[in-house]
């Protein structure tokens, strides 16, 4: 029999012969389980993990949910429900819990982290086309944000590490795709690049050298504009040197010319600009707000429980 086959991009699921379990639907276990699988690599302190997961709860009624959470877990994972779950077992001891995976057990995040570690400091354009396939796989199983609808802070943490890395990935396969003229697929993974971030100058640079290259001066110009206003309308600033010197540059040729050499250091894996930094520090600011938000409606929490405790 086949083993479990673990979502956890976009909505959480686990797959059986494509069947959803309905086993995995409490929230809780849902909760427990996807944090025991992104920290598969080590044990961990049943108190740290209640504390963590209940923690708007006192300790002793935080140990005792974990207990639940954990007993419903280990009867999901149980073999006589009529599955084959050899590939995740439920390591629980007095003080500590683990999950043990196999190679039998399938996890979307564990492919793309795999993918990742190949290309570590590997530009996109020397990418060989093996590296390049498994990075494509991984971009096709992120069909969403990890844990799409929660909001917990750990779960906040790892969402944008992980999309972090999917648009390195993204980046790579940008660089390798322009190096390779497959314009077309360029296009695609630019596309994506921009749904997260309008404003990622060089992506918007790529897609101009893409376009150009392609034979199309005109969209590549129209990608200039779409770059502008992304930058005006989500930073307040201008186009950087280089995106301006490729607009020129392009602005300044035939139709006719279009496969003349560009200037190499307009490439995919160019180092971020001003402006691209200034973005990332923006996106980390709010989720800086975010958590500072939660961390407010804690206090309150628990001053309100001070108050009725006193009463």
């Amino acid at each position: 029999m086949s083993a479990l086959n673990i979502h956890l991009f976009g909505k959480f699921s686990v797959e059986h012969d494509e069947q959803i379990l309905s086993v995995f639907n409490h929230c809780k276990v849902q909760e427990l389980f996807s944090y025991l699988l992104l920290y598969r690599d080590r044990p961990h302190s049943r108190e740290s993990v209640a504390g963590l997961l209940w923690d708007s709860s006192t300790t002793e009624k935080s140990r005792k949910y974990l207990r639940q959470a954990l007993w419903h877990l280990q009867a999901a994972l149980d073999i006589r429900k009529g599955y084959d779950a050899s590939g995740v077992r439920l390591r629980v001891e007095h003080d500590w819990v683990q999950i043990d995976t196999h190679r039998t057990m399938w996890l979307d995040v564990a492919v793309l982290e795999e993918a990742f570690a190949l290309v570590q400091g590997v530009p996109g354009r020397d990418l060989d086309s093996q590296r390049a396939a498994s990075l494509q796989e991984a971009v096709e199983l992120y069909r969403g944000d990890l844990l799409e609808g929660w909001y917990q802070d750990w779960c906040l943490y790892e969402r944008e590490l992980f999309q972090n890395k999917y648009l390195m990935i993204l980046d790579k396969l940008l660089g390798y795709c322009l190096s390779h003229h497959e314009y077309d697929s360029g296009q695609r993974y630019g596309a994506l690049i921009l749904r997260y971030d309008r404003a990622r100058e060089r992506t918007h640079r790529v897609l101009m050298r893409l376009q150009y290259q392609a034979g199309d001066r005109t969209g590549a110009l129209r990608q200039y504009e779409r770059c502008v206003s992304a930058l005006r309308e989500e930073l307040g600033v201008q186009p950087d040197k280089l995106t301006l010197a490729l607009y020129e540059q392009i602005r300044g040729t035939n139709q006719e010319s279009h496969g003349a050499r560009m200037d190499e250091s307009m490439t995919a894996d160019a180092n971020p600009s001003l402006s691209e930094v200034l973005g990332r520090l923006k996106q980390l600011q709010a989720m800086l707000a975010r958590v500072q938000q939660r961390v407010k409606q804690d206090i309150k929490a628990v001053e309100l429980g001070l108050k009725t405790f006193k009463h």
